[in-house]
């Protein structure tokens, strides 16, 4: 892709920075400039791969005759886009072998139940499980959320099909981004970054990470840590 030819260099914009901080050091400030213009340069690259994936081809066409149990009642894959034209599916982690839901699922998602409404606004939203639909709606309950739109697979096939089980029947996380175009549904994006993908030392993540919670930390000095993951309860 070529480079945008009007975007100012970087380090020009570091030198129109007129920030300063409270009884700063010189050598704060100059650490802190470079920071800022590799910030800079990682808002640009985050643009860049946004714009290549909005960029890509028509992806496969949607076939398979996959059933769904909502709050208001049985959908099929069409149903689950309302009047939008685009719509994320999340494969959610609590399926029928797990007694309680993956923590790190349910972390993220509570964050998006804070977003759901404005989301839903441009697109249509599904979180995906294989759990019945009573069983969901009871975490649901439990958890406070209002706005997340939860749905039991009800054959189990949307989520084997989309990469939400694993060889061994267990559950893992999806994230597929699906589009309505020209009377036919088909896959536009898919998250494809794990395991394999990981950079050494550090837990598999997408880029950019769906979760906020990892995206506060990286500001933090202890950053995200190695031995600290969410809990579904902590102590009082």
């Amino acid at each position: 892709m070529t480079q945008n030819p009007t975007l100012v260099p970087a380090a020009d914009l570091v030198r129109r920075n007129a920030a300063t901080q409270p009884n700063e050091s010189a050598e704060y400030r100059r650490a802190r400039n470079e920071l800022l213009r590799e910030e800079i340069e990682l808002r640009r690259q985050i643009e860049r791969v946004a714009q290549l994936r909005r960029q890509l081809p028509p992806g496969g066409e949607v076939i398979g005759d996959y059933r769904f149990q909502g709050e208001h009642g049985a959908s099929d894959f069409a149903g689950l886009f309302g009047d939008k034209q685009t719509l994320v599916v999340y494969s959610y982690m609590f399926g029928p072998q797990r007694e309680r839901p993956c923590p790190m699922c349910t972390s993220m998602l509570g964050a998006w139940e804070g977003e759901a409404r404005d989301m839903q606004q441009r697109i249509a939203l599904a979180v995906v499980a294989r759990s019945p639909i009573e069983r969901l709606l009871a975490f649901k309950r439990e958890r406070g959320w209002r706005d997340l739109p939860l749905y039991s697979d009800l054959t189990g096939a949307f989520t084997r099909d989309y990469h939400g089980i694993a060889e061994d029947g267990s559950d893992i996380p999806a994230i597929n981004v699906f589009t309505r175009r020209d009377g036919a549904i088909r896959l536009f994006w898919a998250g494809e970054m794990g395991f394999e993908t990981a950079d050494p030392g550090q837990d598999p993540r997408g880029a950019p990470d769906p979760m906020p919670i990892w995206t506060v930390f990286d500001m933090t000095p202890e950053g995200r840590g190695t031995d600290w993951y969410p809990k579904l309860d902590y102590p009082a």
